[in-house]
């Protein structure tokens, strides 16, 4: 896992970017001093706007409103003594509230001056169709408490309370106003100082929510800068972990993958939301297979191969949910590759040490045998037949020994000798020996190439004795009783990666799903007389040799086993 230290230049990033945000809103020459009561503008600058926002959307809905009833209702409740100037004053007032709109989307200017001209305004606005509705009796004088109200959300409690006083004496300037132009000697004073001393109360009761509101959206804002950095820093943990992670929902959709994990499945970056069976049909298959074991069975022999054929993947599965079943999985990928890097010598070594304690066994009875078959093919008076029958004895003598031989090395990789050979002539040689051998013909033997060079890096003894298994098994396993079904080698390279590849493929029976997974276990036989060492020991062949050998069924019946190489090219360049 990286350091946290690598995660510190991110992390100290989006602070920086959150306290520029926070500062970002610059003071304007006529705003007040802050007070011990106030916290700083920039902390409530989006609430600030909201506020002033809705009180725009008040400007727009009371001017159509009194309009509706100026027309619709009879006798009139608004705009009755002076009808001009209501339905000027309304039109008036809707217009400068559309043209707020703008000014509030570009927050220009400032919302200081924008609050404190739009409470002007609102001030006059609602004392124009006060005075013309015939005063305070029409009660459209307490329309003014809300814009008064929602200037203490985004001023200082100083400030407000001017608010709060001009409004006021607008409203008792208005009452005059109406009392001279009625011809009355009373007039409704008492309702306009009773509205008047609703807004100061309206204020200062105003002023602690304001504060509370403020401080609450500083502590939201804060944590939300907390859950950013810590979810920035998440992400850069998951990305760059050695391990390679994935998770799937309950859809078989990819909900998060990191960079190693979709390198290893796809080769590039997979985006979330992609199905998982676009990215790889086989890790889909297996999940199915995990989930139907009732995801209390780990898949320990079942594995997959990385997009190009490099290596094998062992996949674990982990439900998300909790007491397991259904829900989004969570999908480690372990690369044997790595993993037989660091238990090889271990393991190998006791399989070393097993094979040195028989060695002696098995070397002096071969050697025996071979020694006699050859005194016996010096006698002077031996048909051909009897000739051919110690040349057998004989080759498989060696035979016998070049496989105790690597079965020792396997423990000590240092010991392969690798060499760059032409596969095809390889086969063609090896194929006619095998032939030879098992006495069968070339109907029932042959080999098909894609690619008339191909040239790989392998030790050519491992490669025999692997391909000898292969062969073997096929001739004895891959074949349906009472039928002369052939068996092809088939070499050609992986069209995603360009390695070389060689198969052997049969139309047998085939192998059953449960048994297909454990093949390349050891000591795992479904036949009788087998070691169940003879797959295992090819498999430990090829990773000696940098390649992979893997199990496939065949279309139609039967059975493939891919040998894919290392690239010669890359070794070089190694």
């Amino acid at each position: 896992m990286p350091s946290l230290k690598a995660a510190e230049p991110a992390l100290e990033s989006s602070r920086d970017a959150a306290s520029q945000t926070q500062s970002a809103e610059p003071s304007s020459p006529g705003s007040e001093p802050q007070s011990a009561h106030a916290p700083p503008w920039g902390s409530s600058t989006e609430l600030a706007w909201r506020v002033l926002a809705l009180v725009n959307l008040f400007r727009l809905l009371v001017p159509l409103l009194l309009m509706v009833l100026f027309w619709t209702l009879s006798p009139r409740l608004v705009g009755r003594t002076q009808p001009e100037l209501f339905i000027i004053t309304s039109v008036a007032y809707f217009l400068f509230a559309a043209l707020s709109i703008q000014s509030l989307k570009r927050r220009w200017p400032d919302r200081l001056v924008q609050t404190a001209f739009n409470v002007g305004v609102d001030v006059l606005a609602i004392s124009l169709l006060t005075y013309s509705s015939g005063g305070m009796n029409s009660g459209l004088g307490a329309l003014l408490v809300l814009p008064i109200g929602a200037a203490s959300f985004v001023v200082g409690q100083r400030l407000a309370l001017m608010f709060a006083a001009v409004a006021a004496i607008a409203l008792l300037l208005q009452q005059a106003f109406a009392t001279l132009a009625s011809g009355t000697s009373s007039g409704d004073f008492a309702s306009a100082g009773i509205v008047g001393a609703l807004m100061f109360i309206v204020t200062l009761g105003v002023a602690p929510l304001a504060r509370n509101l403020r401080e609450s959206e500083e502590r939201v804002r804060q944590r939300e800068v907390d859950v950013a950095n810590l979810a920035e820093l998440n992400q850069f943990i998951v990305q760059h972990l050695r391990e390679s992670i994935l998770v799937v929902d309950d859809q078989d959709v990819i909900r998060l993958i990191n960079e190693s994990a979709a390198s290893m499945l796809h080769g590039n970056p997979v985006a979330a939301g992609t199905p998982l069976g676009d990215v790889s049909p086989r890790l889909l298959y297996l999940l199915d297979t995990w989930r139907r074991h009732s995801y209390d069975w780990q898949l320990s022999s079942l594995s997959l191969m990385t997009w190009d054929g490099s290596s094998l993947v062992q996949p674990h599965f982990v439900s998300l949910r909790s007491g397991g079943g259904g829900g989004p999985t969570l999908i480690f990928l372990e690369d044997t590759t790595l993993i037989a890097e660091r238990v090889q010598q271990s393991k190998l070594a006791a399989l070393g040490r097993l094979s040195a304690s028989i060695a002696h066994e098995i070397r002096n009875p071969v050697g025996a045998m071979s020694h006699a078959a050859q005194l016996l093919a010096e006698a002077p008076h031996l048909t051909p037949q009897e000739r051919r029958l110690t040349d057998i004895v004989t080759k498989n003598g060696e035979r016998v020994s070049s496989i105790i031989n690597n079965i020792l090395q396997l423990s000590r990789r240092d010991s392969t000798r690798q060499e760059r050979i032409e596969l095809n002539g390889w086969l063609e040689d090896f194929v006619g020996e095998f032939r030879q051998t098992a006495q069968i013909d070339a109907t029932k033997l042959y080999i098909t190439t894609s690619a008339p060079e191909l040239d790989v890096r392998v030790d050519p003894s491992h490669l025999h004795q692997l391909m000898w298994n292969l062969c073997e098994n096929a001739l004895k396993y891959g074949r349906n009783f009472d039928s002369n079904d052939a068996i092809e080698i088939r070499t050609g390279r992986i069209a995603t990666s360009d390695r070389p590849m060689l198969e052997v493929l049969d139309r047998g029976p085939g192998i059953p799903q449960p048994d297909a997974e454990r093949i390349f276990e050891p000591f795992f036989t479904a036949g009788k007389g087998g070691t169940g060492l003879g797959l295992f020991i090819a498999r430990e062949l090829a990773q000696c040799n940098r390649a992979v050998l893997i199990y496939e069924p065949r279309q139609g019946g039967g059975s493939i086993f891919r040998l894919v190489f290392a690239d010669p090219q890359r070794w070089e360049t190694q």
